[in-house]
């Protein structure tokens, strides 16, 4: 998303001494959108998708580190069906951590998904699988918690999200790479 582009461009130009250029690609919504963006993606050395993603469970029973606006890094996915469960292709994919952050399991699923059965500290997001499909072996996934599910109030999440800070998350891709 736009806003995402926006909030880490932010954070690189506010770090003066970057041990890395970067390139700041956006890949759209969806597992089709990062299919297509990655076949289509200018050489790099490390890719990194990062974003806002939900997670399952309420911000005051969570872990601190897991807060609103704390980064992760997703080390584990997996693909949601729409009736609940695993697509038959769907099976986890694990990859070793890459970065000092806490590390998550992801879900990914193409329509929003009913939380009540997921594990709390699950993050939900539509993107996450495909990438840990195609990636690199030195590619990995960063995920700044916008919103916790399922949903107490309604919420409009851009208004959510404007006051998160991509800063901490883009201080340690840096230092990871």
């Amino acid at each position: 998303m736009k806003i995402e582009q926006e909030k880490v461009l932010s954070a690189l130009s506010r770090i003066s001494n970057l041990k890395h250029d970067y390139e700041v690609v956006i890949s759209g919504i969806g597992r089709e959108s990062t299919a297509k963006a990655l076949m289509q993606l200018p050489q790099s050395d490390v890719c990194v998708l990062i974003g806002f993603a939900a997670i399952v469970g309420k911000e005051s029973k969570l872990p601190i580190h897991l807060g609103f606006g704390k980064p992760i890094e997703i080390t584990n996915s997996s693909l949601y069906g729409y009736e609940g469960g695993l697509f038959e292709n769907g099976a986890s994919i694990v990859d070793e951590p890459k970065t000092k952050l806490p590390s998550l399991a992801s879900i990914t699923s193409d329509k929003f998904v009913r939380t009540t059965d997921l594990s709390n500290q699950t993050i939900i997001n539509m993107e996450d699988y495909t990438f840990m499909f195609l990636k690199k072996p030195q590619d990995f996934i960063v995920r700044i918690i916008s919103d916790f599910l399922p949903h107490e109030n309604e919420i409009d999440f851009f208004e959510e999200v404007k006051g998160i800070d991509f800063m901490e998350a883009i201080k340690m891709i840096d230092e990871s790479i």
